[in-house]
Parts: structure tokens; sequence; C-alpha cells
């Protein structure tokens, strides 16, 4: 049974994202398409790479760091390395994430302030220039 391939355009619309960015993950050395001819083809390898790196990027990971965890994967058959290395890069990420939170929730309650603050001294001005 042969492997299903995918166009640029089919994989594009398969995970729902643009050609253009698939190109853009492959002139990245992320993914490496076959060859049907002159047109780029896409095996599950691939598929399963994008997949990998579209989950990345939307969890916050550089592209530097997403290529080095799936290098791990072709150089460490029982992929230990990659393990290790997605546990402490993960516990990072939530560190970071963590301490985001932290400084929103104290932007959030310093704007909160200000704007009870003026809206008090915008409430005060109507009342007194209703009782003028």
């Amino acid at each position: 049974m042969s492997e299903r391939l995918y166009t640029v355009s089919e994989l594009g619309r398969d995970l729902n994202i643009t050609p253009r960015a698939i190109r853009f993950y492959e002139d990245k050395g992320l993914i490496t398409p076959q060859r049907a001819g002159t047109t780029r083809v896409y095996g599950h390898r691939n598929r399963a790479r994008m997949m990998l790196i579209l989950r990345g990027k939307r969890l916050g990971f550089s592209l530097v760091e997403i290529k080095r965890y799936l290098d791990l994967y072709d150089a460490d058959v029982t992929h230990r390395s990659q393990q290790l290395l997605l546990l402490e890069r993960v516990s990072e990420r939530v560190r970071d994430l963590k301490q985001q939170r932290e400084a929103i929730d104290q932007t959030l309650a310093e704007l909160t302030e200000i704007h009870a603050q003026v809206q008090a001294a915008l409430d005060n001005e109507a009342g007194r220039r209703a009782a003028d």
C-alpha cells in the first residue's frame, strides 16, 4: 500500500494553513518534501512534523526550539532525549506563563483602581456642577 501524499495546497487545506506557511517551514529546514516530477509532495512524516510545528508555535515555542525537538526524534530511536527536552521546555514554558499571568493580574488590578479613581473624580465633578 502506498503512502498518502499531499501537494502543498492539499496539506495547507488539511492543516488550515497557507501554502506560503508550509514553504516557510520548509525554508527553515523543519520539513523536507519529496518530489513527484517538479511538484513538491508531502507524506505522513511531513504532515506529522507540521502538526508538531504548529502545536509548538501555538504553545509559544520558538522555531529553534521546535527544530531542536524534531531533530532529536531522528537522532534517538528511544526518543528519551526528545522526551527529556520536551519535559524541560514545557516546565520552563509553564513557569514563564505563570509569571506573565501574575504580571497581567497586577496590571489589571492597577488599571481597575485607576479607572475607579477617574470615574469617581468625574462623578464628583458632575455632582458639583449639578449643585451649582
